[in-house]
C-alpha cells in the first residue's frame, strides 16, 4: 500500500519580484481538486525555507515543495539530503529559474505542468557538496561569479535596479576582469592553470538562457565542469555568444570534462555563487553524492535524467593535466 502523502508547500514571497507569492490561489486550488493534505507556509527571512523543511519533515511531511527559484529550492533541500522517506518539488516562480530545467518543467507552468506535477512522479537526484554547501543546479568561479558580486553590497544586500544594471555589470566585468591562477587536484593529479570562469554543475542553464555545462546528466553519479582558460576581450566576446547555444564546448579555449570530485586553490579569497547565492572562499572541496534527493519530475518533459533508456553521456573527456 502507497504511503499517505502529506504536503507542504513553501513559497518564497519576494521570489520573481513577486510571482511566486501569486500562485498560492492556484496552488490552494489544486490542493482543493485533488484532495490533498497540505499546508501552505510563507517564508519569513533568509534561511526560514531550511527551518520550515526540517520541521514539517520531522512531522509526517512526506512531499517537501517549494514555491520560489533556485536559492529557495537548495535551503528547501539542505536538510533533506539522503531522506529516501521524502520527495521534494519545486513550482518555479523565481527569475531565472535554472534548477527547474532539470526537472523537464517549464518556468511558468500551463494547465497541463500543474496536471502531471501532482502525480508527483520522482526520480533520485545527484546532489553536489562545495565546503559543506549542497550544489542542485550548479557553482560557478571566476567571471560569472564576479558578476554576481557586483550585484551586491558590502552587508551582503541586493543592490536595486533591474536588468540594465545587471547588464552593465556583465560589460563592465567583461573588459576589467583579469583570470586567476588556480590549482587543480583531480583524479589524484595535480596542476596549475588559469581560471576565466569555471562551472561546475549538475544542470545545464545558467542565468536564465547560458547552457554553460550542455551535457549534463543530473542522476549519473558525475558533475560536469566547464573550465574556460585565459582570453583576449575578443575571445571572451566570441565564447559568451557560444554560450546560449552550448557550442563553447567545442572551442579550444575550453577544458569539459565530469568528474565525482575535484578539489581547487586560489591565491586569495574570491567569490562563488551556488544556485545563485554568492559567498566566498579561497579553497574548494568539491564531489556528488548519488541519487541523494528524491525529486519530483516531468517524465513528459525536456529532463536531464536518464531513465532506463540506456541513454550514455556524450561527454568530451579533455586531456585535463596539458596545461593547455
Amino acid at each position: 500500500m502507497e504511503k499517505h502523502k502529506k504536503w507542504v508547500f513553501i513559497v518564497n514571497p519576494v521570489a520573481g519580484s513577486g510571482y511566486a507569492l501569486s500562485l498560492v490561489e492556484k496552488i490552494e486550488q489544486m490542493i482543493a481538486i485533488n484532495g490533498l493534505d497540505a499546508a501552505v507556509e510563507i517564508t519569513r527571512h533568509k534561511g526560514h525555507a531550511t527551518e520550515l523543511a526540517e520541521h514539517y519533515s520531522s512531522n509526517g511531511y512526506n512531499c517537501i515543495i517549494g514555491v520560489g527559484g533556485d536559492g529557495t529550492m537548495n535551503e528547501i533541500a539542505a536538510p533533506l539530503i539522503n531522506r529516501r522517506d521524502i520527495v521534494v518539488g519545486l513550482i518555479a516562480g523565481g527569475t531565472g529559474n535554472d534548477f527547474v530545467q532539470i526537472t523537464g518543467f517549464p518556468d511558468r507552468f500551463s494547465e497541463k505542468d500543474w496536471e502531471i506535477f501532482f502525480r508527483a512522479k520522482s526520480i533520485p537526484m545527484d546532489v553536489g557538496t562545495c565546503n559543506g554547501k549542497i550544489i542542485l543546479n550548479g557553482m560557478g568561479l571566476g567571471f560569472d561569479a564576479q558578476v554576481a558580486s557586483e550585484n551586491y553590497t558590502e552587508s551582503g544586500e541586493v543592490k536595486q535596479g533591474g536588468k540594465s544594471k545587471y547588464l552593465w555589470h556583465i560589460i563592465k566585468t567583461l573588459i576589467t576582469y583579469r583570470e586567476k591562477k588556480v590549482k587543480m587536484l583531480f583524479n589524484g593529479s595535480a596542476y596549475e592553470t588559469d581560471c576565466f570562469m569555471h562551472t561546475i554543475a549538475n544542470g545545464r542553464r545558467f542565468a536564465g538562457s547560458f547552457l554553460l555545462t550542455p551535457r549534463s546528466i543530473a542522476n549519473d553519479a558525475l558533475l560536469d565542469i566547464c573550465a574556460i582558460k585565459k582570453l583576449s576581450l575578443i575571445q571572451r566576446l566570441k565564447i559568451l555568444m557560444m554560450v546560449p547555444s552550448g557550442t563553447h564546448v567545442k572551442d579550444k579555449r575550453v577544458n569539459y570534462y565530469q568528474t565525482d570530485r575535484v578539489s581547487l586553490e586560489f591565491p586569495a579569497r574570491m567569490p562563488y555563487h551556488v544556485d545563485g547565492e554568492l559567498f566566498y572562499a579561497q579553497h574548494f572541496d568539491v564531489s556528488v553524492l548519488p541519487g541523494a534527493l528524491n525529486i519530483i519530475y516531468n517524465p513528459e518533459g525536456k529532463h536531464f535524467f536518464n531513465v532506463g533508456t540506456g541513454v550514455t553521456v556524450q561527454a568530451d573527456n579533455a586531456a585535463m593535466l596539458s596545461g593547455n
